[in-house]
């Protein structure tokens, strides 16, 4: 196979570049899921999602240090996050509902300078280092090269994290809730549904989901406090083009734009920010409402 060239390139180096980026793509997945949700659902665009990302990276990496235990980081980065999210919603957002799209967007705009710069008092402007734990470094034979074992575990955890989330949305009394809020939130209440629990719980679920993200992807990336800027612009480039409250959306569109990513970074690297965004140009130019996306509809 090291003998068989495409573009100049070898088809071994090709494969497991595709697969980087499908790590990559597990990543923008639970973000753009998290996006997706609080959108589908809440009709709010969260310019937050990005710092809570960072923050939960942030989380994690304290918690890291503090209990040399990644696997707790793991599980308390996401629920502190979740439980700023509930306070967010309650406090600031949820006064905002029904004065139309832009004022959750500036005040969740606003939040995310707040979060970013409490993170640099707190933290300092250099960011921290942040490696895979010891039992998750090296690298593992996957049949078309060395490839490392972190990245192989994201693409594990992730999967089953969709999976779980799948359930809970399809199979779950609460999922057909969230489901049905998003097609008519009118009808809903009207059957005695309290839809302030329900957007409560959904906009923590996001948040959760963008802080689970964060430390995921900690160790690919270090972290700092600019480092959900440019995670925000690509997760919504992920829910535009999987459609806007699309959640099978945002699985697909992540891993394409993961994909895409490692991709234009091995053939061109100073064109990958580009690339994303002239995909979901020609996207819309081909499908105005994203792959999978259609009105009022969140699944």
């Amino acid at each position: 196979m090291n003998d068989i060239t495409l573009a100049g390139f070898p088809l071994d180096l090709l494969a497991l570049q595709l697969v980087t980026g499908v790590a990559l793509g597990a990543i923008y997945v639970l973000v753009g899921i998290g996006l997706s949700l609080i959108f589908g659902l809440m009709n709010v665009v969260n310019f937050a999602h990005g710092a809570f990302f960072m923050a939960g990276a942030y989380v994690g990496v304290f918690l890291y240090g503090y209990t040399g235990n990644f696997w707790v980081s793991l599980v308390a980065a996401p629920l502190a996050m979740g439980l700023l999210g509930l306070v967010v919603e309650r406090v600031l957002v949820r006064p905002l509902y029904g004065r139309g799209i832009d004022d959750p967007l500036l005040l969740t705009f606003g939040l995310s300078y707040v979060m970013v710069e409490s993170v640099r008092i707190a933290f300092g402007l250099t960011g921290l280092p942040f490696g895979a734990p010891p039992e998750l470094r090296g690298a593992v034979d996957i049949g078309i090269g060395y490839f490392p074992l972190y990245r192989l575990f994201l693409i594990a955890f992730s999967l089953v994290v969709v999976g779980a989330l799948w359930l809970f949305i399809e199979r779950t009394s609460f999922g057909l809730v969230i489901r049905a809020g998003a097609r008519d939130p009118q009808i809903v209440q009207v059957l005695g549904i309290e839809m302030s629990k329900v957007w409560l719980a959904v906009f923590g679920l996001g948040c959760a989901l963008a802080g689970l993200a964060g430390i995921l992807a900690a160790p690919l990336q270090g972290v700092t406090p600019e480092m959900g800027i440019p995670v925000l612009a690509e997760a919504f480039v992920v829910t535009v083009v999987g459609g806007m409250g699309s959640l099978a959306g945002a699985v697909l569109a992540g891993m394409i734009v993961g994909i895409v990513v490692a991709m234009t970074s091995l053939v061109a690297p100073d064109m990958t920010k580009m690339a994303i965004f002239a995909l979901m140009a020609l996207v819309l130019l081909v499908r105005p409402r994203g792959l999978l996306g259609r009105a009022g509809a969140l699944g």
